[in-house]
């Protein structure tokens, strides 16, 4: 009888600085706020149930649905959002040490994977997520060589490459005025607030911030106030002055303004449109 041999490749020595920071399960029901954010590792969802959509600063990945995996890179702005009438399910996976491109380019970008027809890659999601949660002595090295193979698959059978995730965490400062901004965008914030909160000049400031996010802390700042304003508009009846109010604009004019620069349409249009749409609020 013969043998046949196949030469192996060296993909797995990409991995060899891969850790698994963690995984959860998720589901993201209507009540959610969707605000774009960003990690500085690697993520991966798979979903398990529901249909909904992936939005991301320069792209949306529409009609997402069961066995469908999203790799997003880290610093990429990114929320997930459930259709009306279902609910978003889905695991995630945080990984360090990795990322994904689409072959033939040289940056990474945000990746779609159809996996609707391969069961096996929900096995090792189910299966990793039950190893992290039996808190065996083995855990960690089951979970490591789990996702080595979830990894090898991807490769295997999607127009991707796995790079080392070169990227420079980010700094504990730019850490901590990303947290400020995230839950303190309702009060009256400048970069003189973030000076005295960070002990750093206005120009470090806004060139740091920006390294990671791809955005100064004042527009960062302004797309949350936008995007948790566009959640009240869909959610409550609340007055569009109290909306205002609650998300840091100093005057209902202003508001408008911006919305309307960042939307085209009036904060009043888009609540309407939301309505014809099926988001009212409950």
């Amino acid at each position: 009888m013969g043998h046949r041999y196949y030469s192996i490749t060296n993909a797995d020595d990409q991995l060899v600085n891969t850790r698994l920071l963690s995984i959860s399960l998720s589901k993201d029901d209507a009540d959610w706020q969707n605000i774009l954010h960003t990690h500085q590792f690697t993520e991966l969802f798979y979903i398990i149930e529901g249909e909904g959509q992936f939005l991301f600063r320069d792209e949306t990945f529409s009609s997402i649905q069961k066995g469908d995996l999203i790799i997003i890179p880290p610093y990429t702005e990114h929320t997930e959002q459930s259709f009306p009438g279902t609910s978003l399910k889905y695991y995630v996976l945080a990984v360090d040490g990795v990322a994904f491109q689409l072959k033939n380019e040289q940056r990474l970008s945000q990746i779609f994977c159809n996996f609707r027809s391969n069961s096996f890659i929900q096995t090792l999601f189910e299966q990793m997520y039950c190893e992290v949660r039996s808190h065996d002595i083995l855990t960690d090295a089951i979970c490591q060589k789990l996702l080595e193979l979830l990894i090898l698959k991807i490769l295997h059978s999607q127009q991707v490459d796995v790079v080392p995730a070169t990227a420079t965490k980010m700094t504990k400062e730019c850490a901590k005025i990303k947290e400020y901004l995230d839950t303190n965008y309702a009060e009256n914030i400048t970069l003189d607030t973030l000076t005295k909160l960070t002990h750093m000049n206005k120009y470090y400031i806004s060139h740091s911030f920006a390294k990671y996010t791809g955005l100064s802390p004042i527009q960062y700042l302004n797309e949350i106030r936008l995007q948790t304003a566009c959640h009240l508009l869909q959610k409550t009846d609340f007055p569009i002055a109290d909306i205002a109010s609650a998300t840091g604009f100093s005057s209902q004019s202003y508001f408008t303004q911006a919305f309307h620069k960042k939307h085209g349409i009036t904060p009043i249009k888009y609540r309407q449109n939301s309505k014809k749409d099926g988001n009212s609020p409950s």
